[in-house]
């Protein structure tokens, strides 16, 4: 009867203290806890005080709590879900990807356990081992090559123990005992965010604003261009067709008699070059005669009227003009 009643407590603790985080906090990180001590909890919850607080218990408790509120918030409905297995709740209204650092970086050196999967790759460095020339068989039973070096045993190559996945072998906690190895960091993880009604990736916090930009603008520039193929105008599309009708309008503009403001600056520039043009071959005229060379003398083709020249030049300007507006205005 005690411990019903101490049970009942418990629960009734963890339902008031579950109310008041979910009315008092609005981001929540989402933690596994697998493999993680009391002492290494603790640590994390000074190392977070004054900014998030950490919350364990049944699940079942929190999902009934959360759908008792998701009545009036439908959004945290969608805590429900990553609430499955081994997991605790670090509820913030701080920055979310600070307060995740913070958790994380409480991690605690733990020996290799047989039966468990191996978190990461596991490797034996080369060198003296400090054991006795005793225990070779030992080495040799699991195909590491070994010597024997000042009265102790030495590996000479590095050992890939334990591959990341793989369930680990009593003979490789075994070797590790031996060497006094500690492979393996644990700590709380972060798996899920709960931010403002979405629920999201952990990873998504790695992210900065470049890359969040970067992304966003790579996805536009893909809708403008699926726009653009099949003729459907959209917002993205708008300061493409904007550029594409200006640069014919310009275009237009130069190779007539048509103007408007914007196309000023390029027939002046056109009307200047034709007039360089046109009196380049004065120049060069000029500058012939000067010199005195001694030539045979050789009948002259017939020079092309000036005024045809000249207009010749121009209609050639005024087509290069309007072939660089269709291509490079923007």
């Amino acid at each position: 009867m005690a411990d019903a009643l101490k049970r009942r407590k418990r629960k009734e603790n963890l339902k008031g203290k579950l109310d008041r985080l979910l009315n008092e906090y609005k981001n929540v990180l989402i933690c596994t806890v697998d493999n993680v001590g009391s002492n290494q909890m603790q640590k994390v919850r000074i190392a977070i005080r004054g900014k998030a607080e950490l919350l364990m218990g049944k699940n079942t408790i929190m999902r009934k709590v959360i759908r008792e509120h998701s009545v009036n918030t439908p959004h945290l409905a969608a805590l429900l879900a990553p609430i499955t297995g081994n997991v605790g709740l670090v509820f913030t209204n701080s920055d979310l990807k600070a307060v995740r650092e913070t958790v994380l970086k409480n991690k605690v050196p733990a020996v290799a356990k047989s039966g468990t999967y191996a978190p990461t790759d596991v490797f034996v460095p080369p060198g003296p081992t400090g054991l006795d020339p005793g225990q070779t068989a030992f080495f040799q039973a699991l195909n590491i090559a070994t010597k024997i070096a000042r009265g102790s045993i030495e590996i000479i190559n590095q050992v890939h123990l334990i591959k990341k996945g793989d369930r680990i072998t009593s003979s490789a906690v075994a070797l590790l005992t031996k060497l006094d190895i500690k492979p393996f960091f644990y700590g709380i993880k972060v798996t899920k965010v709960y931010e403002t009604g979405s629920v999201y990736d952990a990873s998504i916090l790695d992210l900065s604003k470049e890359d969040l930009f970067a992304k966003f603008f790579n996805g536009v520039r893909k809708l403008a261009a699926l726009s653009l193929a099949i003729g459907y105008p959209s917002v993205v599309t708008l300061p493409h067709l904007l550029g594409q009708a200006f640069r014919r309008l310009l275009a237009v503009s130069l190779v007539t008699s048509y103007e408007f403001k914007e196309a000023k600056l390029f027939k002046d520039a056109a009307a200047s070059g034709a007039a360089a043009a046109a009196a380049a071959p004065k120049a060069e005229a000029k500058k012939g005669e000067s010199k005195k060379e001694e030539k045979p003398k050789e009948e002259a083709p017939p020079e092309e009227d000036d005024d045809a020249r000249r207009w010749s030049v121009r209609r050639r300007l005024k087509g290069a003009c309007a072939l660089f507006a269709l291509c490079c205005v923007p």
